[in-house]
């Protein structure tokens, strides 16, 4: 089976778990760029609580400008921000510095493209997880695709606030906030580490 999904950034555990479920992926490129959604936004759990990150981006055409065509701004350190925020977040997790050398890099490196910076975070995120899966990118777009599960939908929501029938696991900053649900896949695998692949696997 094959599923079409948009474009996210560290894209929440809910997400992933589709992808784990099939054997390709196919990330819809050419739809008209739509702001405030996982596609430049992904959620982690701060010392306040949830704490959205967001890349600034360009978009070259408008309104109109396609998902495959949106630029990643230079006009703020936004990398070095992002990094910050999830090493207070994560640096007392079980499995930080574990995984923090596979990931500290692509916040140092320059990438112009927003699929392009995605493309390689989900390729990590995979590797961490231990999976490999099939991707590709859509070359037209179909309102009603056939052969394929559209996804595109479900991922949709602003603020990545997406519900997803997972158990509770321990997170840090858990006595201060309780549980939060809807996080970026790094808030399992930093608080999981090996065992995040069969946490994803569980839900429904």
């Amino acid at each position: 089976m094959s599923i079409l999904v948009t474009t996210a950034y560290l894209p929440p555990a809910s997400y992933m778990a589709e992808v784990l479920r099939t054997d390709e992926v196919v990330i819809e490129v050419i739809e008209t760029y739509q702001k405030q959604t996982l596609r430049n936004h992904c959620a982690i759990y701060g010392p306040n609580g949830r704490q959205n990150l967001s890349i600034p981006v360009v978009k070259v055409n408008g309104n109109h400008t396609r998902t495959k065509d949106i630029r990643i701004s230079e006009h703020q350190p936004w990398q070095r921000i992002h990094w910050r925020s999830i090493t207070t977040a994560y640096n007392n997790s079980p499995f930080f510095l574990y995984y923090q050398d596979l990931l500290a890099p692509l916040y140092e490196k320059k990438i112009n493209f927003l699929v392009d910076w995605n493309m390689e975070l989900l390729i990590l995120m995979l590797r961490i997880l231990k999976v490999e899966r099939q991707i590709s990118l859509t070359t037209s777009y179909e309102t009603s695709p056939e052969g394929i599960m559209d996804l595109r939908w479900k991922f949709n929501q602003d603020n990545n606030v997406i519900p997803a029938n997972f158990q509770r696991y321990t997170q840090v900053f858990e006595s201060r906030h309780g549980f939060i649900s809807g996080l970026s896949v790094i808030d399992l695998v930093f608080n999981l580490g090996p065992e995040a692949n069969d946490y994803i696997c569980t839900t429904n």
